[in-house]
């Protein structure tokens, strides 16, 4: 299947910062962009997870270990990155954590960090690129959503309250940053098959019921967001902007 896969010609060459890159969802993003032939830097706070994949690469990634929910750790990293492969036409914001938590336990702190991890981090690394891209005359954001919300799932209320503001944060942008040729788009993923999924949330009778729900009978590799969000960064999609753009086989 991926052989037949496509090539976008205004990728190559094309600087391209991930946030959460090392695993999941994020290192299929990485990998695709590499075979595209782009310059591509990613952070993470997993320092094993994106020394192996950086390894794996054979040193065709940059990667910064960074806590991105401190955003001044967040600017830092882009600045390195920025010295090592220039300024970024293409951000894609993927980095989040879907931690289940009871809404009748949760503290204000724990809400803040939820906060941090899943919303925050996206407007600052935008602001932390906007001005480059704004220099070179273009550019593409992409930011991850979930299905969580859209699906009134439960079980995780603060992190369906953030991806659901991710929406909002993409809309505004996309009409603040449109001027300068700017996109801005919100992919909003299914339940997609990560290791970390399979580790922790998988169950036969969990995978049964979504299965029913979606409109196609396969589960959903990782592999499918990435070619969306190739899809978004390239100039193939040189007028979509403002919009969500669905990879979860029909179950919303």
């Amino acid at each position: 299947m991926q052989d037949n896969f496509a090539i976008y010609p205004s990728l190559k060459n094309m600087v391209v910062f991930v946030t959460g890159g090392a695993s999941g969802i994020g290192e299929q993003i990485v990998r695709a962009f590499v075979a595209q032939g782009s310059k591509v830097g990613f952070i993470d706070f997993d320092k094993e997870a994106s020394e192996n994949l950086t390894d794996n690469l054979k040193g065709a990634v940059s990667f910064e270990l960074c806590d991105l929910t401190k955003t001044d750790n967040l600017k830092q990293a882009f600045y390195l990155l920025k010295k090592k492969i220039g300024e970024p036409g293409v951000l894609v914001n993927n980095a989040a954590r879907d931690d289940r938590h009871n809404w009748g336990e949760v503290t204000s702190d724990y809400f803040d960090q939820r906060i941090a991890t899943n919303l925050k981090h996206q407007f600052f690394a935008i602001q932390a690129v906007a001005s480059d891209m704004i220099k070179r005359g273009g550019g593409s954001i992409i930011n991850l959503g979930s299905n969580s919300w859209w699906e009134a799932g439960g079980g995780f209320p603060i992190y369906a309250t953030a991806k659901a503001a991710v929406h909002g944060l993409t809309r505004t942008m996309a009409r603040d940053l449109g001027k300068h040729r700017i996109r801005v788009n919100t992919v909003v993923p299914g339940w997609i098959m990560t290791d970390r999924q399979k580790d922790l949330w998988v169950t036969k009778e969990g995978l049964s019921k979504h299965l029913d729900r979606q409109c196609l009978p396969d589960l959903i590799d990782p592999i499918y967001v990435a070619r969306m969000v190739l899809f978004l960064a390239s100039e193939d999609s040189a007028m979509c902007t403002a919009n969500n753009y669905m990879v979860e086989a029909g179950s919303i």
